[in-house]
């Protein structure tokens, strides 16, 4: 037997204090089942199919019904009359079909010079057009967009709504473990000491619920440039020496006792741990450089054929390559170094707005972990969608937010494409969370109200959407007798009063919320199960609502609040 001091790699800079001694694996926590016996528990193939999920939370409440646009329901414009987005008049929006992608007429041409809703050629739903980028993944047939999410007895409190999107309870604020912890800890149960050292991982200010447990906390990153993984700057030349230290201190012999060895088990793994972060590069060296973030689109974006002329950082072998996929400084964000008028540089050629630069950091890093290790889940998060007032419509704060939500699909497709390791973007999905909707009529502020149901975005090299399943937009479509074969529930277009009287499925709720016709655990039980490969046994632990009939969660039904929901679309 060997002593384990872990009080040495406990201390204040342990990766800004956000990096979970518990991380890698809950194996030292797990003593209520022998080692020896775990591996002949396993059952389903998480963790071993090579399928990997990766999560973006959309914190404040996304508006829905500016992002995924009801615009053939008579109520939507005259109930928003300041954040409306108006219909492009050339185009007819009933006209089934792919996505329209709207394309710059000329190099220099404002990314985002098209002020309509962009046609999703469902006959009823468009997009924002600030989320211009998701129409070549959505006309690739692998983006899903559900509409009309939510829960039984919808809270409209952040705090307890993310709780209840987090831990797969609704209503229950007592449970603490997250759906992505269960996940991830019927995946160590199976496989015990075999286990990857790596499972679950999120790069944010601090671990999030949905990966937080009683007793197998995952991992988190805040800053993984910042400081090497024991809490010692890189900086400095005392790396290798304190590390060296550490592990001549935790290779001192100590007599037997209980679970002691579960604990030198898991400094095990959290050495193993560290060796893979620091293999990784996360780091931001110059553009043009080898290493780093040089990740690169292979299509030349919105008509941009050259960059301004004397742009150093650029590659003069290779001027026609397309925009930096994780778009982290003013350099590397979309064609802000493309000519504009005159040759000048403008800022209407970023693909995001600069307020993104560290959520795309940080997505940069959930992507590397997910390519480079053997972690399973990986995520991100950022605010900003609680859009109470001077929310915006085709321009402004939400048209901001939704270009992040666009960038950042198109981005991941073409690097788990282009880049690909150890995942692919076939083994790949990506799912959006956010806890509900906002309200049908915008407010005095010219903003929006919590409200209810909301939109998740589902994107993945193995999803059916369009061209590939029933459709790519579920819940959201014209009420026709061959769409009930796609939506079952349908969408019963409202009254265009806004003062009153109306009805309708954007009024389903106290004459001012949207109805939810699909669960969100519907959502992420569909992925654990077909993608990650849970067996229902699993799936049940994971998110209890799946063992109880009256939540009807896979078949659909009447839910427990008695409101009719479809359960699981069939996106994969």
């Amino acid at each position: 037997m060997q002593r384990s001091n872990l009080n040495l790699i406990t201390r204040r800079g342990f990766l800004d204090r956000s990096f979970k001694t518990g991380l890698a694996v809950a194996l030292s926590t797990l003593t209520d089942i022998p080692f020896v016996m775990k591996r002949a528990l396993a059952e389903g193939s998480i963790g071993l199919n090579g399928k990997k999920l990766l999560f973006i939370w959309l914190r404040g409440a996304n508006d829905a019904l500016n992002s995924v646009i009801p615009v053939m329901d008579s109520a939507y414009a005259p109930n928003r009359p300041t954040i409306r987005i108006p219909l492009d008049g050339q185009t007819n929006y009933s006209t089934p079909g792919g996505c329209d992608f709207p394309i710059n007429a000329a190099s220099g041409d404002d990314t985002y010079s098209y002020a309509s809703a962009i046609r999703l050629g469902n006959g009823f739903a468009a997009f924002h057009p600030s989320l211009k980028f998701l129409a070549p993944v959505y006309n690739a047939g692998e983006l899903a967009l559900i509409h009309r999410v939510g829960y039984p007895r919808q809270s409209r409190s952040h705090f307890d709504s993310q709780n209840y999107w987090e831990n797969g309870s609704p209503n229950n604020n007592l449970s603490k473990d997250g759906i992505f912890y269960r996940t991830m800890l019927e995946y160590l149960r199976g496989q015990g000491a075999a286990a990857s050292a790596l499972t679950g991982v999120s790069i944010q200010s601090s671990l999030p619920l949905i990966l937080r447990g009683s007793e197998a906390p995952m991992t988190n990153l805040t800053d993984p440039n910042r400081y090497a993984l024991l809490g010692i700057p890189n900086n400095t030349n005392g790396v290798i020496k304190a590390t060296a230290a550490l592990d001549t201190a935790n290779g001192i012999a100590f007599p037997g006792k209980r679970n002691r060895d579960l604990l030198q088990l898991q400094y095990e793994n959290l050495n193993k741990t560290l060796d893979i972060f620091a293999g990784i590069d996360f780091d931001e060296n110059p553009v043009g450089n080898q290493y780093g973030n040089y990740y690169r689109d292979d299509e030349v974006t919105d008509n941009d054929s050259q960059w301004a002329s004397g742009t150093p950082s650029q590659n003069p072998n290779d001027p026609n390559r397309g925009y930096y996929l994780f778009p982290t400084t003013a350099v590397k964000n979309g064609g802000w170094q493309r000519p504009g008028p005159n040759g000048a540089q403008v800022f209407d050629k970023y693909a995001v707005p600069t307020n993104l630069h560290s959520f795309f950091q940080n997505l940069k890093a959930a992507a590397l972990v997910l390519n480079k290790t053997d972690a399973i889940i990986a995520g991100t998060e950022y605010g900003g969608f609680d859009t109470h007032s001077n929310q915006g419509g085709v321009t402004g704060a939400h048209s901001n937010l939704n270009r992040g939500i666009g960038w950042a699909m198109y981005a991941l497709r073409k690097y788990f494409t282009l880049y690909a390791d150890k995942a692919t973007w076939e083994n790949v999905v990506v799912v959006t969370l956010t806890e509900f909707g906002r309200t049908t009529v915008e407010n005095s502020d010219a903003g929006t109200d919590h409200a209810e149901a909301g939109v998740m975005f589902v994107a993945g090299g193995g999803v059916k959407g369009y061209g590939r399943g029933p459709t790519g937009v579920f819940n959201c479509g014209p009420d026709t007798p061959s769409q009930a074969l796609v939506d079952p529930i349908p969408w019963i277009p409202g009254g265009a009063d806004q003062g009153g009287g109306v009805d309708g499925a954007m009024f389903g709720v106290n004459n001012r919320y949207l109805r939810r016709t699909t669960d969100y655990r519907s959502v992420l039980g569909e992925i654990i199960r077909k993608h990650l490969g849970a067996t229902q046994g699993q799936l049940q632990r994971i998110i209890p609502g799946y063992a109880n009939p009256a939540d009807a969660l896979m078949n659909g039904g009447l839910s427990t609040d008695s409101t009719p929901i479809r359960g699981e679309v069939g996106i994969l």
